[in-house]
C-alpha cells in the first residue's frame, strides 16, 4: 500500500494547475464541517469594511505570494 508521504511527493511533483485540480477534488470529497448560512457573505462584507476603514492593512498580490511561499518552506 502506498503511504501518504509517497502520495504527497507525487502530488507535489505535479504542475501547479494539476495540483489545484487535485486539491479541489480532494476538498470536494470531504464532508462540509463548516458551513455559513450565507455562504460567507457576512465575513466577506466584514473584511471589505475593514479594508475600507484601514486600507494600510492591505497587501499586494506579490506580498501574498511571498508569504505563501515562505510558509511552504
Amino acid at each position: 500500500m502506498i503511504s501518504i508521504a509517497e502520495v504527497e511527493k507525487l502530488a507535489l511533483d505535479l504542475p501547479e494547475p494539476q495540483r489545484a485540480v487535485l486539491a479541489a477534488h480532494l476538498l470536494d470529497s470531504l464532508p462540509s464541517i463548516l458551513h455559513d448560512e450565507d455562504d460567507g457573505i457576512a465575513e466577506a462584507l466584514r473584511r471589505d469594511a475593514e479594508l475600507e476603514t484601514h486600507p494600510e492593512s492591505a497587501i499586494s498580490l506579490e506580498q501574498l505570494d511571498r508569504q505563501v511561499e515562505a510558509r511552504r518552506r
